[in-house]
């Protein structure tokens, strides 16, 4: 585990463009790795991208927009939060799909996932919202 002392974060801006999305998973698995939680990767990349094809989707006005992915050690390090910026202020709500529908899961997928999630109000001076989720840590070797 890593030690209750230990504080990570780490931010990075994506242009609000789909086929970022891999660029984002990889940076994403490429920081859990480097902290040695290689056990909470794949939920917490796919969540990750989840929020990220939202915030592209119904959260950009276009490519000159960005979307701001942060990742940090929460909770004395017992938890790993993800926070999705983008620059409107419409709040997400998840949905139940019908099941032929092929869109419309994304929230739904970061809630089985995640330990929690939510909106909150972005930076001071930012326009838009963030949307988060958390993770409990589970550390390897």
């Amino acid at each position: 585990m890593i030690p209750l002392d230990t504080r990570r974060l780490f931010r990075a801006e994506f242009p609000a463009l789909p086929d970022r999305a891999a660029a984002v998973r990889r940076m994403v698995a490429g920081h859990l790795r480097d902290w040695r939680l290689g056990a909470i990767v794949d939920h917490v990349v796919l969540a990750t991208n989840e929020l990220f094809a939202n915030a592209v989707e119904h959260g950009s006005s276009g490519p000159a927009d960005t979307v701001t992915i942060t990742v940090s050690l929460e909770r004395f390090g017992r938890e790993l939060r993800v926070e999705v910026a983008d620059g409107s202020p419409v709040i997400p709500v998840a949905r139940k799909p019908e099941p032929t529908e092929e869109s419309g899961r994304g929230l739904a997928i970061v809630e089985d996932l995640a330990l929690d999630w939510g909106t909150e109000p972005p930076d001071p001076g930012v326009r838009g919202k963030k949307v988060w989720f958390t993770l409990p840590l589970v550390a390897t070797s």
